[in-house]
């Protein structure tokens, strides 16, 4: 049986004991919350029951943190396109077609078996179980740039960069048609539609439903009955960038749910078989959330998606 890896130090702030505790162990408050309740921290020489309770700075503390859990996922040896890794967080450049998170319908062959495999004896207990951060997703069909944790801190640090809206995303889409203006802000609360549950819509304003989402769109290359254009988001929604081009009536080429193709280039997607929304997470910045290093990335568009647009530039 594995032994119990413990964990020392002292509290560098006064406050609540979760709350300095997690700021000085690197494990985020819930986990702290979870180990005090299993009578897995004493502060002093005495056994922690309350994450509530104040403390002083100065104060030392021991974790009798348990060996982290096995995912029931299974690792599989899957190609990994890996932009950039240290012991904290990897950034994954994800193809077209592969799901981020198995689920139903989709319980193997997604970017968490492959991190599993890839990742090793080198992923920290996020919140008690052996397992890659997933901080953000892109949907299946979409290629790009996804950064995930390695431990409970750098997943804590990266979600709350996530919930400040301080992390750069810019994506590359081919929308039908040409938006007019060129360039602009769309912005509308999104959340489940009221025909149909399994899409997105944008929602009245006034809805008690659905959260607020703004994309920032510049037009980059005119093509033919389409438009290059690259959109920053300041949110990140669910189908974010497919909803607000639909929602002002220029929906992705290729988007089987919120789009049409336009009658002169279903020949050309036919004949390259491009059968996904043309979409793709080309930039990545944020502050690493260890180091507060600034770090920006940058990946290529892909063969399928640059035929697109070589084709629909002629």
């Amino acid at each position: 049986m594995t032994e119990p890896e413990n964990i020392t130090g002292t509290l560098t702030n006064a406050g609540r004991l979760d709350k300095v505790l997690a700021e000085a162990s690197g494990l985020s408050r819930e986990r702290i919350k979870a180990l005090i309740a299993d009578g897995a921290i004493t502060v002093g020489k005495t056994l922690a029951t309350s994450g509530s309770v104040k403390m002083q700075a100065g104060a030392h503390f021991s974790i009798a943190l348990p060996p982290p859990e096995p995912l029931a996922t299974e690792p599989q040896d899957i190609p990994l396109d890996i932009v950039f890794e240290d012991e904290h967080l990897v950034i994954v450049n994800k193809p077209a077609g592969m799901v981020v998170h198995p689920a139903a319908g989709n319980p193997d062959g997604t970017l968490v078996n492959a991190l599993l495999f890839h990742c090793a004896g080198r992923l920290s207990g996020i919140n008690g179980v052996a397992r890659p951060g997933i901080v953000h997703r892109i949907d299946k069909d979409t290629s790009g740039l996804l950064v995930v944790a390695k431990s409970d801190a750098a997943h804590e640090g990266l979600a709350r960069q996530f919930a400040d809206h301080t992390i750069t995303r810019r994506y590359l889409a081919v929308c039908s048609g040409y938006p007019n203006p060129r360039s602009g802000t769309i912005s509308g609360r999104i959340g489940r539609s009221d025909k149909d549950r399994k899409k997105m819509a944008v929602l009245p304003d006034d809805s008690s439903r659905g959260k607020r989402a703004v994309t920032q769109y510049e037009t980059l290359r005119t093509l033919d009955h389409a438009t290059l254009i690259e959109c920053r988001l300041e949110t990140g929604r669910t189908h974010q960038v497919r909803v607000h081009c639909a929602s002002i009536g220029h929906p992705l080429l290729g988007d089987p749910v919120y789009g049409r193709t336009p009658k002169s280039l279903k020949p050309v997607l036919d004949r390259l078989q491009f059968r996904r929304q043309a979409l793709h997470a080309a930039r990545l910045g944020f502050i690493h959330p260890i180091t507060g290093e600034s770090l920006d990335f940058h990946a290529d568009l892909p063969a399928d998606f640059q035929e697109l647009i070589d084709e629909t530039a002629r």
